[in-house]
């Protein structure tokens, strides 16, 4: 059954046909924009799938346009982009590297330092309805788009998957990895750091391939509270269930939600109030937690005109681990937009480290993975200069029968090698248990 009936398909054809140049049209559907997604990612070579806490959802299948950037301009290389294109209203999907150079192994082909593109049929859905919307570049004929929208069928409903047999390494070895814990206290200890975030994979490799948008439909139904992404690019999906918005621009105002200081959750009420109870009071959570939400503090600064940050974090809770967090609203001084925001605090002490420049050093010097996209940015921007980014935690990149899960922890002083490799245990856990579910 197909997901678009033949008069809306028309309909959508009749209204392009009006109009010259940059062509767009939108209706009204009754469908899953997850469903949309199940069947047309499978159609072409780019396709994101994205939800957010409040319960909306973004798709977008094909490229009607595109922008890159690489090196320290490439947010003013992807904001001149936008400008350039001339249709500030239209949500674009937005993703980038934690390093401004980029990934450095082919593991994350296919991910560029910075990469924005429109999609040539998008559907977002809110407590308002569903709309779709199709864009078409003005070199480009209507049919072939409306001919693979209305190809696109309802998804099949597999009630039992068989995920096959896996096998799991660690990258590096754990011994390694709390090795290179001590090693960096070590460097603490000197008054080098004050916090450096270091960063392990796990990588699995399946006997059969990945069903990708189960495991998607998966993160999203077991984690709504987080902010879910699939980003297919080529053979590739990078996916992730983030419990971090980086920032959140609506027209002058702000919002962001950085975490630092974790424990994991208790097994009945009582245990987990009292894991709750410790990390609150714990100097060393809160330590961390403050060089993080104090650095993004200052660097915010001359880009807002009010900026409001509570004197205690509060506590967000997810299945398997809990997070110190603070809430930050401000309003954005005149001119400025996400992407300012972005470019000024990025990295943040919650994936890099206190001081910046010293911890991002370290790990480009001592870290063995290439984190590619992991810990960089995920979400949507426009023209306007609004969007919702989160940072690329809680994920792997699924390259057909291998994926390669991410978790880091953040060392400051008084942090243990042991206890720091359980809490990127717990971080691993919303990927890992899905893929090796039998």
């Amino acid at each position: 059954m197909f997901l678009l009936r033949p008069e809306e398909i028309d309909e959508l054809r009749d209204d392009l046909a009006t109009q010259s140049g940059f062509r767009i049209a939108s209706i009204d559907v009754d469908f899953d924009a997850f469903d949309f997604a199940r069947t047309g990612e499978s159609l072409v070579d780019r396709a994101v799938a994205y939800s957010m806490p409040n319960g909306d959802r973004l798709v977008g299948i094909g490229t009607a346009w595109s922008a890159s950037g690489t090196g320290e301009r490439r947010f003013a290389d992807i904001g001149e982009g936008l400008a350039a294109m001339g249709r500030p209203d239209l949500k674009a999907f937005f993703g980038f590297s934690f390093l401004p150079e980029g990934a450095s192994s082919d593991v994350w082909d296919g991910y560029p330092s910075a990469d924005v593109f429109l999609p040539r049929i998008g559907i977002e859905q809110s407590g308002d309805g569903t709309r779709l919307t199709v864009m078409i570049p003005e070199t480009d004929h209507i049919g072939p788009t409306l001919d693979l929208l209305g190809s696109i069928r309802h998804p099949e409903r597999i009630q039992v998957m068989d995920l096959g047999d896996h096998s799991i390494e660690s990258h590096p070895p754990v011994s390694e990895w709390a090795a290179s814990v001590a090693d960096a206290l070590v460097e603490i200890r000197k008054g080098d750091l004050d916090k450096v975030v270091l960063a392990r994979s796990v990588v699995v490799r399946s006997t059969e391939p990945v069903a990708i948008l189960r495991v998607f439909r998966e993160l999203v139904r077991q984690y709504p509270q987080c902010y879910n992404f699939a980003w297919k690019s080529g053979d590739a999906v990078f996916m992730g269930a983030s419990p971090e918005l980086f920032a959140e621009v609506d027209g002058s105002r702000f919002h962001s939600n950085p975490l630092a200081g974790s424990a994991p959750r208790g097994e009945g009420e009582d245990e987990d109030r009292i894991i709750a109870q410790t990390l609150m009071t714990i100097a060393k959570e809160r330590e961390e937690h403050a060089l993080v939400v104090d650095d993004l503090t200052k660097r915010l600064a001359p880009f807002v005109a009010e900026l409001t940050v509570p004197r205690t974090p509060s506590l967000k809770q997810m299945a398997t681990v809990q997070h110190l967090s603070t809430e930050i609203d401000g309003v954005l001084a005149t001119g400025v937009g996400i992407l300012d925001v972005i470019q000024a605090t990025h990295p943040t002490p919650a994936v890099g480290g206190v001081e910046r420049d010293a911890a991002v050093r370290y790990i480009k010097d001592h870290e063995v993975i290439d984190r590619g996209w992991y810990t960089g940015g995920i979400g949507w921007i426009n023209g306007a200069g609004d969007g919702a980014i989160c940072i690329g935690l809680r994920c792997g990149l699924i390259r057909e029968n291998t994926t390669h899960v991410f978790a880091g922890a953040g060392i400051v002083a008084g942090s243990e090698p042991k206890a720091e490799l359980d809490e990127t245990r717990l971080k691993l856990r919303p990927l890992m248990d899905l893929l090796t579910a039998n």
